[in-house]
């Protein structure tokens, strides 16, 4: 709690320095120093010759930028160290809403010394600084086999979900301003769909920091942030779109058209810029084997230069860093060391953290403003019309989806799913960029009051709701290696199944890849001195890897209800008896050795036999040379020959095949053969009419009583 006391004093040696230093007074010449005495005056320079050289000179100007923004991450940072250190704060509010707490906390502290509005926080700098880190980080280190499993779900969630609330919020907002003419009367149809295009943005940053607290199930985690990644990708080309019909003097049929044309342009637009810069990048670090030490730079450059090249060519840029990282990261890591694979990871998380808490900052600052403006019909309406228009697309699209899964959303699922909903940065950013028009103040209130709502009162709700249902949580996150082996070869079965019933499902496809991949893509991609030559390594490098990473995702999740109670001391004495009596009776029990030509004799057969006899029969030749144990008979035979090697004897394997009845061998000689053989061979056929007169056995292994005497 210490650092959270720190806070208000370094805001307010930033609110000083920022009242010190107004903006709209020019900074002084680079070359004319204020300690010679240059002065302006009737447009002519004129130097004041000092009286005396000057020991010590402030010029807080030709430090000013880089000095506030090593102040605000001091803040941020400060401000994120204190709530770890807070006790028991971290297990009742989330990060996020301590983090807006302070920025609020800062605001008003400016607002106060300075009399004026706070900085806030521009949109430029939002996406073209603070989203990329996140977006990045989130794309590197997403689980790929649950996000291409779920795919198809993410995909129906984020675009038809995302038009579903679009298009639901701001026609019934538009309904609500024409029951209202009076106060709400000068906003347009398409000044309500470009507001419901922002509003319906559910942010990644306020959904991560929020779900990787509660450690819920990887495939309820992966459904909600996927679709919180690839939801604002489509909120933002809608926005965009929407931006473009309203500078538009008219809107017809064909600029519909073209706009649907648009959406999927921009969004495979990005797609394609992330992969290409995602493969050039691979290729890149395949030749870093000689400079190691600039290695994982590649990897920030190439994604930056994906989401910038997107942004220049007015594609979506979160779909390409997105892209990009999901394609270069197995390659990336089969070429570059262990030392610039934690390099990448450590710098990706403190740039993703950094950016994050500046973010929630800037969103408390950013509220303490003189342009709010309040209406309680349109307010009302859209608050509750984000919660009705989510919940009942969740319902309805899963619904349709849960036709075709095989593992099924349950309804605790899709209630998290909707209530998961988090509002953040992106349309807060996003509405400051409206053209402006007399209702734009009633826009950013309404955006800053539905971001303080589902970030405080979901944020801190959804937790014990998850506690509640019983949600399914994440038991672990790293598999064994016997696991991820057993999941391979139940993907190769699967592929195997579909590709002979002639089904071209996601495993087929997926093991298509994997050929292609192996074949090719490996191949030219990664040096040859780190191909792996087996898949059980790749899969055991890749364990290890994500073990040495030592991130929050890995850590086990204990189920605070599994904890057992002590034994109590007559419990442990009980446990001792028992213990210490199948123990002995387990050293008295006859045990035989282990030999891989004999299996353990069954135990539900607990008569003592006797040595066994090899029949050297022609009856048992045209059995297939089976060893038949008979019952014990009270036969000399079977006496005085083989007592003496009981003792020498320590096991004897008898198999026998099925109980069918064995056919004599007359019956399997030609007819001649049987003349001639009636003489010679009488003895074997009485013993082997004995022999079909005894029952016959299933295939047993019996293991002889050494102590029979």
């Amino acid at each position: 709690m210490d650092a959270l006391w720190t806070l208000p004093l370094l805001s307010a040696h930033l609110s000083v320095c920022l009242a010190l230093t107004p903006r709209d007074e020019p900074p002084q010449p680079r070359n004319l120093s204020p300690s010679l005495g240059f002065n302006s005056s009737d447009d002519s320079l004129t130097v004041d010759v000092p009286m005396a050289l000057r020991v010590f000179s402030v010029d807080y100007h030709h430090v000013q930028a880089p000095f506030e923004i090593v102040l605000w991450i001091m803040l941020a940072s400060l401000a994120k160290l204190g709530f770890h250190w807070s006790g028991r704060v971290p297990a009742v509010v989330p990060e996020s809403c301590v983090l807006i707490m302070v920025g609020l906390l800062v605001g008003g502290v400016i607002y106060g010394v300075r009399h004026s509005a706070p900085p806030t926080l521009s949109a430029d700098a939002f996406f073209l600084f603070l989203l990329p880190p996140i977006v990045l980080d989130a794309g590197y280190f997403l689980p790929g086999r649950l996000f291409f499993e779920n795919l198809g779900t993410i995909l129906w969630y984020a675009v038809l979900g995302t038009l579903w609330n679009v298009l639901g919020i701001g026609l019934s907002l538009y309904g609500v301003c024409l029951l209202a003419p009076s106060s709400l009367g000068d906003v347009s149809l398409l000044h309500c769909l470009l507001f419901g295009s922002l509003i319906a943005a559910v942010d990644p940053v306020a959904v991560l920091s929020v779900f990787q607290e509660m450690h819920v199930n990887d495939q309820l985690h992966i459904l909600v942030f996927g679709e919180s990644l690839l939801n604002d990708a489509v909120t933002v080309v809608l926005y965009k779109l929407f931006e473009s019909f309203l500078r538009l003097p008219s809107v017809s049929g064909l600029d519909v058209l073209l706009g649907g044309c648009r959406v999927v342009v921009v969004g495979l637009g990005g797609l394609f810029v992330g992969l290409f810069f995602g493969l050039v990048a691979a290729l890149t670090s395949r030749f870093t084997s000689k400079a190691q030490v600039i290695a994982p730079l590649f990897v920030f450059l190439y994604s930056y230069l994906s989401y910038l090249t997107s942004e220049m060519l007015h594609l979506s840029g979160i779909m390409a860093i997105v892209t990009c990282a999901v394609t270069m990261k197995q390659y990336v890591e089969a070429n570059v060391s262990e030392r610039s694979n934690t390099s990448i990871q450590y710098f990706l998380k403190m740039w993703s953290s950094v950016s994050e808490t500046l973010i929630f900052i800037f969103l408390g600052v950013s509220t303490i403003q003189d342009v709010h403006m309040w209406s309680w019909p349109f307010v009302a309406s859209t608050l509750l019309l984000c919660l009705l228009w989510r919940a009942s697309g969740v319902l309805l699209l899963t619904a349709v989806v849960n036709k075709l899964r095989r593992n099924t959303v349950t309804f605790r699922d899709q209630f998290i799913i909707a209530y998961g909903g988090l509002r953040g940065a992106i349309c807060f950013s996003l509405v400051f960029l409206i053209d402006d028009f007399p209702k734009k103040r009633l826009f950013i209130t309404t955006t800053i009051v539905v971001i303080l709502f589902t970030v405080f009162v979901q944020g801190m709700t959804i937790k014990p709701l998850v506690e509640l249902l019983d949600v399914k949580r994440k038991k672990r996150a790293l598999p064994t290696v016997s696991e991820e082996i057993h999941s391979r070869l139940i993907d190769h079965l699967l592929a195997g199944i579909e590709d002979v019933v002639g089904y071209w499902g996601q495993h087929y496809w997926k093991d298509k890849f994997e050929q292609f991949n192996k074949r090719y893509l490996r191949r030219f991609l990664i040096r040859e001195d780190h191909q792996a030559r087996s898949s059980i390594l790749r899969v055991y490098q890749e364990l290890e890897r994500r073990e040495q990473r030592g991130d929050e995702e890995a850590t086990p999740i204990v189920d605070p209800r599994s904890h057992s109670r002590p034994l109590l001391p007559e419990e442990m004495d009980s446990i001792r008896r028992i213990l210490s009596r199948n123990l002995h009776n387990f050293n008295n029990k006859q045990t035989p050795a282990y030999s891989r030509h004999t299996l353990h004799q069954d135990a539900t057969m607990g008569r003592t036999r006797r040595p066994l006899h090899r029949h050297h029969s022609l009856g048992e030749r045209h059995t297939y040379n089976t060893i038949t144990h008979w019952p014990r008979v009270e036969d000399e035979e079977f006496g005085d020959s083989h007592r003496g090697r009981v003792g020498l004897i320590r096991s004897h394997t008898v198999c026998s095949i099925s109980p069918r009845s064995v056919l004599p061998v007359s019956s399997a000689l030609p007819a001649s053969a049987q003349t001639s053989q009636q003489d010679t061979d009488r003895a074997e056929e009485a013993q082997q009419s004995r022999v079909e007169r005894v029952p016959r056995k299933h295939l047993s292994f019996v293991l002889e009583n050494e102590k029979q005497q």
